[in-house]
């Protein structure tokens, strides 16, 4: 561990001491101040941008879900930058943690646009220390401009831009400045294990997120909504190179899931195989009675099942090849209205990409052969059909639970794999062994 990350960790330790001493405290971020009074400037302050108005109603086909997740913000999640502003974000967390944090809402309060309510005022301070709201909107009744401060505090948590102070907005709000800097630390700690060669083009997982981000020349050129691991089976964090595109692609089930999904099906139901399209193959790609398989599921199958390529294929119209030691990738899906959900962790470990075959598009656009229109006529014809990517694009799948984006807004999304206190225990752990190992003459070389 780096010794300026270790500070950051005190720093963030002392505040969480400290203001649990004062008062218990909720939720935000605020960027770096440049005083003491906490004041943000106001060219970084989210509190003077427009509230974010894209996706407050639920989009209902796959280019206005992407074009509305776009409009967003053009910011990357993840940039060469990333890591220097998660530190300077935990800076400004600790130094808010110290001030006394963020006031906690009340869990009855009540709020009604035009309507003054006794929490106004409170919720009012919440959002100025978190720079939601201007410094100078400190009382008042729930109007408009308090309306926009929830959006753009909704916007930076992940959740619909309403404006409404729904359950999931207020458990948002009272989630402990304390939480908000170990995410901030586990998210540092993360990326500086990570080895990353960012590309003019490279594209970006967030797991925690549920996105996917396409980038060119440091600016995000196209968003798409993903649908990543299940909690019990969690999509790894990875840096690839993406080779290739398929189109109409088969489906080789791995074994895993052949084992145990595939064989209770067909011990349910001998018939399932043959209504999937699927076809048992032996070493050899040759194929196979399945009535003459073991569907017991107690051992590691010696044969694969293989979908054939269709409108009912799980892997849909395109993969995205990405060789990795994981053997994951990116792929469209035959349950597309999955992408209207909010929460989206429901696949085996590969992200499912929302307007798949735009960022096929996208991959593939100096390849003046395969346009947009050219890849849906391919994939029209029902032939499976592999191009190769003349250059090959990076690929990153992180898992940042807590990020700050170039034009300083600060954004935390739940930590869906409860991965940031394994981390920051462990990480705590080693340094403590360090630290030991630093006082004891034999050992002191490897704490240097």
């Amino acid at each position: 561990m780096s010794k300026r990350h270790a500070v950051i960790i005190a720093m963030g330790l002392l505040a969480s001491a400290s203001a649990l001493a004062q008062t218990e405290t909720t939720g935000q971020s605020s960027p770096k101040t440049n005083s003491s009074s906490g004041a943000v400037p106001a060219a970084a302050n989210p509190a003077h941008a427009a509230a974010p108005t894209a996706a407050a109603a639920p989009a209902s086909t796959a280019e206005s879900r992407s074009a509305a997740a776009l409009a967003l913000t053009h910011e990357p999640t993840y940039d060469e930058g990333t890591a220097q502003r998660i530190k300077d974000a935990a800076l400004s967390y600790s130094d808010l943690a110290v001030r006394g944090g963020w006031p906690t809402i009340p869990a009855d309060a009540k709020f009604t646009l035009g309507v003054h309510g006794p929490n106004d005022d409170l919720l009012r301070k919440r959002l100025i220390l978190s720079s939601d709201l201007a410094a100078d909107r400190a009382s008042g009744a729930f109007d408009q401009d308090l309306a926009d401060a929830v959006k753009r505090f909704q916007a930076r948590h992940g959740l619909a831009p309403t404006g409404m102070m729904t359950p999931r907005t207020l458990a948002a709000m009272n989630v402990p400045v304390q939480k908000r800097i170990r995410q901030l630390e586990a998210s540092l700690e993360r990326l500086e294990n990570t080895n990353f060669s960012f590309g003019q083009r490279y594209v970006v997982v967030n797991i925690p997120a549920a996105y996917a981000e396409a980038v060119e020349n440091d600016v995000v050129v196209r968003r798409y909504r993903v649908i990543v691991g299940k909690t019990e089976k969690p999509s790894p964090t990875l840096t690839a190179q993406i080779t290739g595109v398929v189109l109409n692609p088969t489906w080789t089930v791995p074994s895993s899931i052949a084992k145990t999904e595939i064989s209770a099906h067909m011990r349910k139901d001998p018939t399932y195989l043959s209504r999937m399209h699927m076809e048992v193959l032996d070493a050899h790609d040759n194929p196979i009675d399945p009535h003459a398989v073991d569907w017991s599921g107690t051992h590691t199958p010696n044969f694969t099942v293989r979908q054939q390529n269709g409108s009912f294929n799980a892997l849909g119209a395109v993969k995205i090849d990405m060789p990795n030691s994981y053997s994951v990738y990116m792929h469209d899906t035959n349950q597309r209205n999955l992408f209207s959900d909010d929460y989206r962790f429901d696949s085996h470990g590969c992200s499912r990409v929302d307007n798949v075959r735009d960022l096929a598009a996208w991959l593939l656009k100096d390849q003046p052969k395969w346009t947009r229109a050219a890849i849906d006529a391919e994939i029209a014809t029902g032939q499976h059909q592999e191009v190769a990517m003349a250059k090959k694009v990076p690929v990153a799948w992180i898992y940042l639970t807590a990020w700050m984006t170039k034009d300083q807004t600060i954004q935390f999304r739940n930590d869906v794999y409860n991965q940031d206190e394994q981390l920051l225990e462990a990480t705590a752990e080693e340094a403590a062994f360090f630290s030991n190992a630093g006082n004891h003459p034999l050992t002191a070389h490897m704490a240097q």
